[in-house]
């Protein structure tokens, strides 16, 4: 690592194999905390570059507990996080609403690092049971549409370094590759990023899978579609610029979407959303990013996305999804 560290240091970039090494030898623990948190460091102060972000996603799919869902042909919507936003679990919502349109999913996720709240804190909190039983994770599927996948029973490998992203508490590559990471190998995948350059990024190296993708970035840097403005999306075969005037919905103000000051706060914004109970502009802007989910799956226009995603939502539809997987959890 000390070689690795100088090379760093003095500005030089990974190969693609030497990043999938490095990760690999973190995860067999033959580093101590400070050559790691050096590591992660040096990504801080530098853009990461396609052949690291490669390897370091090759190196965790390598060492993943994998689960084949793919009978299923689900969706997995998971934004980087980082954005430094703190919003309401905007994709998590989006994920029960997507169910509830009939589209099944594989929602990947984990404990809030650099936010207050993330997916895995929401869903532990409302009684969701954490596995990585094939068994369980395929009748949460079945029978609620959607299956919570929490990272750290996925990725093994990444214990060494949890305590240490936990302790920095600021957004590292880490952030990059949680979406691109999904032990089910979901076939479709909405994923949102914090910057434009990851979303170029993220295009690129799709573009060498089977996935069937739209990657998102919301103009005033929030990972995920959030109607304050123009969203960029990149997909398979086109790069757009969405706008709120194409869900039919006017631009909101980006107070309205903030998320609570603790993860009770949270849950309690969570529910009154799939309860019915949420303002329009929640309303829309978790329809917004599940309309963009269906449209991905289904191949139709987002504005029809969007009108499935709020019969879903109003119809309580969402609702029964997040009730069947608390009954499944118990």
């Amino acid at each position: 690592m000390k070689e690795t560290l100088n090379r760093l240091i003095n500005h030089e970039i990974l190969e693609k194999e030497d990043a999938k090494k490095i990760l690999v030898n973190i995860a067999k623990g033959e580093y101590n905390t400070s050559q790691i948190a050096a590591f992660l460091t040096v990504y801080m102060m530098r853009s990461i570059t396609i052949d690291e972000l490669e390897g370091f996603r090759d190196a965790l799919l390598e060492l993943c507990l994998a689960v084949d869902l793919s009978d299923y042909n689900p969706i997995d919507l998971c934004g980087t996080g980082g954005d430094g936003k703190d919003t309401f679990n905007i994709s998590t919502l989006a994920s029960f609403v997507t169910a509830g349109a009939g589209i099944r999913v594989t929602k990947h996720g984990n404990y809030g690092v650099s936010s207050k709240c993330g997916s895995s804190n929401v869903m532990e909190f409302l009684g969701i049971k954490f596995s990585n039983e094939a068994d369980f994770l395929k009748k949460s599927i079945e029978e609620a549409g959607i299956c919570v996948l929490h990272a750290p029973l996925f990725h093994p490998a990444m214990k060494n370094v949890a305590p240490i992203r936990r302790e920095l508490a600021v957004k590292t590559f880490f952030n990059m590759l949680g979406p691109m990471v999904n032990p089910a190998f979901p076939k479709n995948q909405m994923v949102g990023v914090f910057n434009l350059e990851l979303a170029r990024m993220y295009g690129y190296l799709y573009q060498n899978t089977d996935k069937n993708f739209t990657v998102l970035h919301a103009l005033d840097g929030y990972d995920e579609i959030s109607l304050t403005g123009a969203t960029k999306t990149i997909s398979r075969n086109a790069e757009a610029m969405l706008l709120p005037k194409d869900f039919g919905v006017s631009t909101i103000e980006s107070s309205a979407i903030v998320g609570g000051d603790d993860v009770a706060d949270s849950a309690k914004i969570f529910t009154d959303i799939l309860n019915g109970k949420g303002t329009e502009a929640q309303n829309s802007v978790v329809c917004a990013n599940a309309g963009v989910a269906i449209a991905t799956v289904e191949g139709i226009s987002v504005k029809e996305g969007f009108e499935k995603a709020k019969e879903s939502l109003l119809g309580g539809k969402g609702r029964e999804k997040l009730k069947k997987l608390q009954e499944l959890s118990n």
